[in-house]
């Protein structure tokens, strides 16, 4: 089974019947069992896109999610964040064996309305970047992730009453909260995917600022940085500055000074000539960047040489 256009779901319900699930218990959120799930009886591929926001902890899985620029598959636990909007692929490698377990929330932006979540939900960057890392949790954080669903469960079949919302936010939020710990812990403890995502920004960088990309195309930017590691700008500025307290602006620029002490300290060209050599329409630009990260211009550094 295979998909040129993402399958568009557009409300939870019809998720529920397009999942062979009975129909939601609220029509604007759903707990879902994921043992719950009917296998599919295909192979191939599928992409899908939700106008809800999908938080999951998969496990046990026989297909491969394509989320972002990564697959996953599911020996251990792994959890997905998607905002509405967001595309994610299913490949059904072979006819599953056996039922998946962990669980599902799916949340219409709607039961959002008028509560805190509404606008503090835009402040869990996993809800962008995470769309190219997943968060792997280990079995000490997903029993403290699950316990808090299981809560969630229970008030989700709980007879609907004006505290209902109150609750179900209130859990919700401190989901997120320990997802936002669980993500600051895989940025330190991946250590060895960290740096040698750190050692790729580096060789990029000397390679961008060693071609003549800079006078054609000015400083590179977040974003062709992190599009060349497959990573989004705000996941890319996040590791860097948990692994070296610096943004990914700041390690462009770096790299820029880096090049411009090189050129002004054993070249003969003028400030103007190195300024167009490193991309910039104004000298008076890059003097001023020059002077911001060294404190001297780049004539004054020129001349501590002499």
């Amino acid at each position: 089974m295979t998909s040129v256009q993402p399958h568009r779901i557009k409300t939870i319900t019809e998720y529920h019947r397009v999942a062979g699930l009975p129909k939601p218990e609220h029509p604007l959120i759903s707990v879902i069992d994921m043992a719950t799930l009917t296998p599919p009886v295909t192979t191939g591929s599928i992409s899908l896109v939700f106008d809800f926001y999908s938080i999951s902890l998969k496990r046990g899985f026989d297909v491969r999610y394509k989320y972002g620029q990564q697959s996953y598959d599911f020996d251990e636990g792994v959890m997905f964040f998607m905002a509405p909007g967001q595309v994610f692929g299913v490949e059904f490698e072979k006819e599953p064996t056996h039922r998946a377990s962990g669980w599902m929330i799916l949340v219409h932006p709607d039961f959002l309305w008028n509560t805190s979540l509404a606008k503090t939900i835009k402040q869990y960057e996993y809800f962008s970047y995470a769309v190219n890392e997943a968060l792997y949790v280990s079995d000490k954080e997903e029993t403290i992730i699950t316990g808090i669903v299981r809560y969630m469960e229970q008030e989700y079949h709980t007879n609907i009453d004006k505290f209902s919302q109150t609750v179900m936010i209130a859990q919700l939020e401190l989901l997120l909260a320990y997802a936002d710990r669980f993500y600051q812990r895989q940025f330190i403890t991946r250590k060895i995917s960290s740096h040698q995502i750190i050692a790729r920004v580096e060789e990029i960088l000397e390679e961008y600022f060693n071609s003549d990309a800079l006078a054609k195309h000015g400083l590179p930017t977040v974003a062709h940085l992190a599009d060349a590691l497959n990573l989004s700008p705000g996941y890319l500025s996040e590791l860097l500055k948990t692994l070296t307290g610096q943004s990914t602006q700041q390690h462009i620029h770096d790299k820029l000074i880096e090049k411009a002490k090189e050129k002004l300290s054993t070249g003969n060209l003028s400030v103007s000539e190195i300024a167009y050599e490193l991309g910039f329409e104004h000298s008076q630009s890059f003097s001023k960047l020059f002077k911001t990260k060294t404190k001297l211009s780049p004539l004054e550094f020129r001349q501590s040489f002499n």
